[in-house]
């Protein structure tokens, strides 16, 4: 299976369930993974023909920052439906991680894999 990926998406969001966490904006990483049949694009060198990670990226950072959930998971689940349901991936891997939301650690999150809905028949 072929997968296009981005790495370290960094964006600002209003996010938590504390007081003071829904007065400040936090930083947010998305390393994401999506399924993608790579060999058109390949075949043709035609941007076209691909999955546009810069488009995805662009879509992410606008969900996130209009975004104001108090759950990294609410957020991950939005996140990945509007991946899977805009962009034509047969499979979302998403790990959303928030840096320093804990004493002592680098980072803490969630990661969630979602396969595009199949229609049945």
């Amino acid at each position: 299976m072929d997968k296009v990926f981005i790495e370290g998406l960094e964006i600002e969001a209003l996010i938590g369930i504390y007081d003071w966490e829904r007065r400040i904006r936090q930083p947010l990483v998305f390393d994401i993974e999506m399924a993608f049949d790579n060999r058109v694009p390949a075949a043709t060198d035609a941007i076209g023909d691909t999955l546009n990670y810069k488009a995805v990226s662009k879509r992410v950072i606008q969900v996130v920052s209009e975004s104001d959930y108090g759950l990294v998971e609410t957020l991950a689940e939005k996140v990945a439906a509007v991946i899977l349901d805009e962009f034509g991936v047969r499979h979302v891997r998403l790990r959303l991680s928030k840096p320093g939301a804990v004493r002592g650690a680098r980072s803490v999150g969630v990661i969630i894999e979602r396969p595009a809905a199949t229609l049945a028949g």
